[in-house]
């Protein structure tokens, strides 16, 4: 017979978490509190529920940094970025990222910048200085500020479309196509005429890692402007091959080594190696960077200038990416790109090896990963592959559908962070082999099963 005995709160502050057996909230406003401790163990334990980052292979995003670079961040979670009156060795910080950022792109002299959350909000305000500073050029020639156009490619993120929706901008997308999967000057030259405010350019994709044909469309725009005297400026959206490129190649030129090439946004919490979220925009010249959309104010003591969609915000990801900088230097980034470019290129041969994969863009300049798809039909597909490898050995290997005109080509990628080491390689090689042989056995996922594959290039 057993015995079923009432427990007091009492008890449960003793013994473990009340929320061990009743439901937590999730609909309500809590009427009461809890001890901190069930607070920390309750968080924890939904947490717990998530996948492991060390194999989310989906995510750019940083998901490790070194103990004192953790202590840092922990150390000023509380500082308010904002508050340059009050903490002017923070803004000075920033500065000297921007400085350091501006160096390793090749700027020809005094330039500025911005720290963001993200390349998200980099773009943004990347963007906006691109219109603002066409409308001025246009007003200057008499002509209409009426139609600002943009053009991209297919490869882009996202957030190049929302900024056009935001912002009132006609985007001009050169569709991809199979088997070409970034673009070059031969796709943006229709598009370019008095009415674009800017060609944005990748380096670096999410879906494939190659980065478009920047140096030929910088040939071009500098055409067009001869021919034409049509000043078209070139953004280039290295969120993800900013901080690889200057490593792998240096001695490729994409950066402002280029002449028409005016700013560049990079992911400090990328390949930057810091934490979420921290993103830069550097500017070639001061004068890139159209004046009005700075603000003076001194709301908080002291006169100082502002260029940012956000305000408040932490300072712990701006000191982290200083500690990283001063931590690694060039000798540094160079020893961990390399190591992760080594560790892709291992991932790479092991899967040709298996003879059923065919790599995507193999031997070209590309991020640390391995894109790769399915050499010939199955009864299986790489969505299935996905889902075997996060049910059966928990990796997050994203399968997805490239963008229009490619949106028949399906491809997996899997990303080589720092975190991943040879061992690890070698056991995700295998679990995709073992993958395989599952499914071919079971004839491919089922409709059920299906419904819980990882989608999407991930960021």
């Amino acid at each position: 017979m057993t015995s079923s005995r009432q427990f007091t709160d009492a008890d449960r502050a003793l013994f473990g978490n009340r929320f061990l057996t009743a439901e937590v909230p999730t609909k309500t406003f809590p009427e009461s509190g809890m001890s901190a401790v069930e607070a920390m163990r309750l968080v924890g334990e939904d947490i717990a529920l998530e996948g492991d980052p060390a194999r989310n292979l989906a995510t750019f995003v940083t998901t490790w940094m070194e103990p004192e670079a953790q202590r840092i961040i922990a150390e000023n979670l509380h500082r308010n970025f904002i508050d340059h009156a009050e903490y002017p060795r923070t803004a000075e910080i920033e500065q000297r990222c921007i400085r350091m950022l501006a160096d390793l792109f090749h700027a020809p002299g005094e330039t500025t910048g911005a720290r963001t959350q993200g390349s998200s909000e980099a773009i943004m305000l990347g963007g906006l200085s691109l219109k603002w500073n066409w409308r001025k050029r246009r007003k200057a020639e008499g002509g209409s500020t009426e139609s600002p156009n943009l053009v991209f490619g297919g490869d882009v993120h996202v957030v190049w479309e929302k900024f056009c929706r935001y912002f009132d901008v006609e985007p001009r997308i050169v569709p991809l196509q199979p088997g070409k999967y970034t673009i070059g000057p031969e796709d943006v030259e229709p598009h370019v005429d008095e009415n674009t405010i800017g060609v944005a350019a990748v380096l670096g994709t999410t879906f494939t890692g190659h980065k478009d044909d920047i140096g030929g469309i910088n040939d071009l725009l500098l055409r067009i402007k001869s021919e034409r005297g049509i000043d078209v400026p070139l953004h280039v959206d290295g969120a993800s091959g900013g901080f690889v490129w200057p490593f792998l190649y240096p001695d490729t030129a994409w950066d402002f080594r280029l002449e028409q090439v005016r700013s560049i946004n990079v992911s400090g919490h990328k390949f930057g190696l810091v934490y979420p979220g921290i993103g830069w925009l550097v500017f070639r010249e001061t004068a890139d960077l159209n004046h009005d959309l700075v603000f003076e104010e001194n709301y908080l003591g002291k006169t100082d200038a502002t260029f940012t969609l956000n305000f408040s915000t932490g300072s712990a990801m701006v000191l982290a990416q200083y500690y990283n900088l001063v931590r690694y230097g060039r000798a540094g980034y160079t020893y961990i790109m390399q190591n992760m470019q080594a560790n892709a290129q291992l991932l790479a041969e092991k899967l040709q090896a298996m003879g059923q994969f065919e790599l995507i863009g193999d031997g070209d300049e590309q991020l640390p990963l391995v894109a790769f798809q399915l050499a010939e039909k199955h009864s299986y597909d790489e969505f299935d592959i996905a889902w075997q490898l996060s049910a059966e050995r928990g990796w997050m290997v994203p399968a997805y559908t490239l963008p229009p005109d490619a949106q028949d080509v399906t491809i997996m990628r899997a990303l080589v962070k720092e975190t991943m080491s040879r061992e690890h390689v070698d056991t995700l090689a295998r679990d995709i082999e073992e993958a395989c042989k599952t499914l071919e056995a079971k004839g491919g996922a089922h409709e059920s099963e299906r419904q819980q594959i990882i989608t999407g290039p991930g960021h």
